[in-house]
């Protein structure tokens, strides 16, 4: 088999390089690879709407599963690549064939980050990344299982913890930092979504640590590092994501915390490309550092990127980083990114449940945490992207519109 361009990975950043190709002219033959059986679909709303069975699964295809034969993008699916020639542009399946390309788009993501103490491979320990993920938890939750425990909190420890909660079970979340979000956001942040889970029910514990998980064949505990044992009828583990690069990294790419590509995400090796979860690059809303992004915004922006190179109209990477977080009737909305932050603005009253967190690094405006706040989410970006340094006491006043911080073109 060949194909002028192969795209590995199915998933947000792999069916958007597809599309953006074709939209931008490409005539040639395209194949994307999928580890998953099925067509690309969303990955945020799996621990949001499907698990809470608010969107069944064929709402969440990027596109119907016929468009992708309409605009000749070969799927194969149900297959993982082994290995990577980058003299012979060619790649080995797990099936055992092999597939020549003319331009490689390495979209493959990551893997759920696994636990490493004795009992993690226990039945009834479960990740949230896949469908088949979310359905075989989802089916023990409708066969019974009451008592789940979550390890991590993060994102999607978060929102897997709000979801069950509305279920009816009862729910502990193990953070082994001491605040959760500690990674992503301040400490107004977390304080605020550690009251919020405290007051739905959840048993929230943080600066604890996991010593083993109990069970004869399957998970019926969590023992801590201080010896305590909580019961568990299943256990959710999520503490990130490996970057899913190890052929990649075998064929002689740049690594290995990440692929590293230039920006027009090209990697080391020739007619090589990488985006999504897996690519580490100068992240321009971050001062230059070098950085993995995991976002659909990174995915989709990126794999523009990459058709726009292809198709002979290279156009730097320089996109704008936005996340979102759906827990409980909590809309959080970020625009930029807090890293290296000196100092924070807190606008708005967390206790109204509609508030936002402004970072500050110099004085400049470099991220907002906006919960239950559209308007200033929207506004404030435009105070990130201008890099504005503005009057710290206007930027709390919650009278004073963020839109009205920007000076006048």
């Amino acid at each position: 088999m060949k194909a002028d361009v192969v795209i590995v990975g199915a998933g947000h950043g792999g069916a958007q390089c597809a599309i953006a190709l074709r939209q931008n002219g490409f005539t040639g033959s395209i194949a994307m690879i999928g580890r998953e059986n099925e067509p690309p679909y969303e990955r945020p709303p799996l621990s949001k709407e499907y698990f809470a069975r608010e969107k069944t699964f064929d709402r969440l295809y990027i596109r119907p599963p016929a468009f992708w034969g309409e605009k000749d993008v070969r799927l194969v699916l149900g297959t993982e690549v082994t290995g990577v020639d980058p003299a012979a542009h060619s790649l080995t399946l797990s099936d055992g064939s092999s597939l020549t390309y003319g331009q490689l788009v390495w979209a493959a993501g990551g893997d759920p980050r696994k636990l490493t103490c004795p009992g993690a491979d226990l039945a009834g320990v479960h990740a949230v990344r896949t469908r088949e993920d979310c359905d075989r938890l989802m089916g023990e939750i409708d066969g019974g299982v009451k008592n789940i425990t979550v390890i991590g909190g993060g994102y999607i420890g978060l929102e897997a913890a709000a979801v069950l909660t509305k279920l009816g079970r009862k729910v502990t979340l193990l953070e082994a930092l001491p605040r959760v979000l500690a990674r992503v956001a301040g400490p107004e942040l977390s304080a605020f979504y550690e009251a919020e889970h405290r007051a739905h029910g959840v048993d929230l514990r943080t600066g604890v640590g996991v010593e083993a998980l109990v069970g004869e064949g399957r998970v019926t505990g969590v023992r801590l590092a201080d010896g305590t044992t909580i019961p568990a009828d299943a256990v959710i583990v999520g503490i990130g994501i490996v970057p899913a690069v190890g052929p990649l990294l075998a064929a002689g790419a740049q690594g290995p915390a990440g692929i590293l590509v230039d920006d027009h995400c090209r990697t080391s090796l020739p007619d090589v490309f990488a985006i999504g979860d897996c690519v580490a690059f100068a992240c321009d809303y971050a001062d230059g550092a070098v950085m993995r992004v995991e976002s659909v915004q990174n995915a989709n922006d990126q794999a523009t990127c990459v058709a726009k190179a292809i198709c002979g109209a290279p156009v730097a990477y320089h996109a704008f980083p936005w996340f979102w977080s759906n827990q409980y009737d909590l809309k959080l909305q970020t625009a930029g990114l807090s890293v290296g932050y000196d100092a924070t603005v807190l606008r708005g009253d967390p206790a109204n449940r509609s508030f936002s967190i402004i970072y500050l690094k110099a004085g400049r405006v470099i991220a907002l945490d906006c919960i239950n706040s559209a308007k200033d989410y929207v506004q404030g970006r435009k105070l990130v992207e201008a890099r504005l340094s503005p009057d710290v006491a206007k930027l709390a006043d919650v009278e004073v519109p963020l839109k009205d911080l920007i000076p006048a073109a």
